[in-house]
């Protein structure tokens, strides 16, 4: 790989940059003196976008894809690979709440390449030129769906590939997190509740589930870039007492600990058939 390329401004690059989260980030790192590379499906939104960075005095390079194909990924792939960007916001998602049953196996796939493999490939392509600078942000946006699965409430809805794939970026950044710790580089799993953003959306029109308290894209941005500077790898920036994610911690190592060994466990002794 070629040497990092230096630039005057540090450099971020932002998926599904066109509205809500990602627009909030690209916004506000404009704002903090960032150049920006802005990614997303929708190219007028994205040229409104860079016009409005450009006012305030930054650049925003536009890159139009979809990350749900192999050619849109691989043009932000080899993008982000180029060595100078200081900041990676894995953003872009969408939802398919509707039981799995009914899910259009197509569908749910595309869902699996825009939540996982994007998310995987682009941070891959970014971290080698971090660490060699010994600096550098990658943030992963999750959700707390990530820790629903097994809860059965009325409130949430049907969402299995959807909360699948966040439960793959927390465990994804996690590890990560542990295998870059020492290199300068910080990676973070940004798990906000319900946003108000297009995400929502049914046939273009807004639907939010009634008394479900409703976050700002710009307080959970906020909420992100304060929990970098504080070495969170999950961010959840409305969960009040942090313990609570310690104590999952420890009881999913517990788990782990639990079952080193050869031995089955009682209840799997001699089981009858049915």
């Amino acid at each position: 790989m070629s040497d990092p390329v230096p630039a005057s401004r540090p450099r971020a690059l932002v998926t599904g940059a066109s509205s809500g989260i990602g627009r909030a980030f690209a916004r506000k790192l404009a704002g903090d003196g960032h150049d920006l590379v802005i990614v997303a499906r929708r190219g007028e939104r994205l040229a409104e976008l860079a016009h409005e960075v450009g006012k305030a005095g930054g650049k925003a390079e536009i890159l139009v894809a979809d990350l749900g194909s192999a050619e849109g990924l691989g043009a932000v792939e080899r993008r982000a690979s180029a060595g100078d960007l200081a900041m990676l916001v894995n953003n872009a998602g969408f939802q398919n709440y509707m039981p799995f049953v009914e899910i259009d196996a197509d569908r749910a796939e595309e869902q699996v390449r825009v939540q996982v493999t994007a998310v995987m490939r682009l941070s891959r392509a970014v971290l080698p030129a971090m660490i060699a600078v010994g600096s550098g942000a990658i943030v992963n946006v999750s959700s707390m769906l990530a820790f629903s699965a097994g809860m059965n409430q009325p409130f949430l809805p049907k969402r299995v590939t959807y909360a699948a794939t966040k439960a793959f970026v927390n465990a994804f950044t996690e590890l990560l997190a542990m295998e870059v710790a020492g290199t300068g580089v910080k990676v973070q799993a940004l798990c906000p509740g319900v946003v108000r953003t297009e995400f929502h959306d049914v046939d273009g029109k807004p639907v939010l589930r009634p008394n479900v308290p409703i976050l700002e894209p710009e307080d959970v941005v906020q909420a992100s870039l304060a929990g970098l500077a504080a070495g969170d790898v999950i961010c959840a920036p409305t969960l009040a007492d942090s313990s609570l994610l310690d104590d999952q911690q420890q009881s999913r190592n517990a788990v782990f600990r639990g079952s080193l060994s050869a031995e089955l466990a009682p209840r799997y002794r001699a089981a009858p058939l049915e």
